[in-house]
């Protein structure tokens, strides 16, 4: 299992929210190249990055930042905003690894079936974002009534090969990551490589998710709140 930790942008800095709520935005590091550094430093090769300003309302005033972290050794998976082709070609430019589309998966299937078609399956990533077993969208702020599993199995039958689950009660809370739900997650597409976004407090987390065959677990706040020791993370998922 490959540990993935993160770094949420808003208006140039690095915050965190909890459960995706903006009124909850914090600041948890003066710089965020700082903080890919020591990202870097402890080992991680993937960085998944989330522009909130383009989850938020489409802006995009972070894409210096971005382009920045993009010329480190991290391979950037950027998600924010990513709603059309343009916004993939910008990314693109900028140097992004792979592409996090969330609500536009949601509401264009032919999107998402066009992005793969353009850049590779390896390059797109579909984010399901969840709240008691239902899709959000638009910055985890719209229901869209669609059951996340049957979501799911749409997507990866448009030919997805990497969902990132996030449940939306869990992020930010440091209470541990939904297992159950990650397990009929797991049995239900054994090909689809896995991601787990959300609640990852300790090592004990990583060592429960790497026991349902998980392919990646992206670390947030557990790391900010110096909860977790990511070196030892890293090196525990190997």
């Amino acid at each position: 299992m490959q540990i993935i930790p993160s770094i949420d942008l808003k208006d140039g800095m690095c915050v965190r929210l909890i459960k995706g709520d903006f009124k909850t935005t914090h600041q948890v590091a003066a710089d965020p190249m700082e903080v890919a550094a020591d990202y870097i430093r402890c080992g991680a090769k993937l960085l998944h990055c989330i522009d909130l300003d383009g989850a938020g309302d489409g802006i995009r005033r972070n894409a210096h930042i971005v382009r920045a972290l993009c010329a480190t050794s991290l391979q950037v998976e950027l998600g924010g905003g990513l709603r059309n082709l343009d916004d993939l070609a910008d990314a693109d430019a900028l140097g992004v690894w792979r592409f996090v589309i969330g609500s536009a998966a949601v509401t264009d299937r032919d999107f998402v079936k066009t992005a793969i078609d353009k850049y590779g399956a390896e390059r797109v990533v579909v984010g399901i974002d969840a709240l008691d077993g239902k899709v959000r969208t638009h910055g985890w702020k719209q229901n869209s009534g669609l059951d996340a599993l049957e979501f799911a199995t749409e997507i990866v039958a448009l030919g997805v090969k990497a969902i990132i689950f996030t449940d939306i009660s869990t992020d930010g809370t440091l209470n541990g990551p939904p297992l159950q739900t990650l397990k009929i997650f797991r049995e239900r597409f054994p090909d689809c490589a896995l991601v787990a976004s959300g609640g990852i407090a300790n090592i004990g987390d990583i060592f429960a998710l790497n026991a349902l065959n998980l392919d990646s677990a992206i670390i947030g706040k557990a790391y900010f709140a110096k909860t977790i020791d990511l070196q030892e993370a890293i090196k525990v998922a190997r």
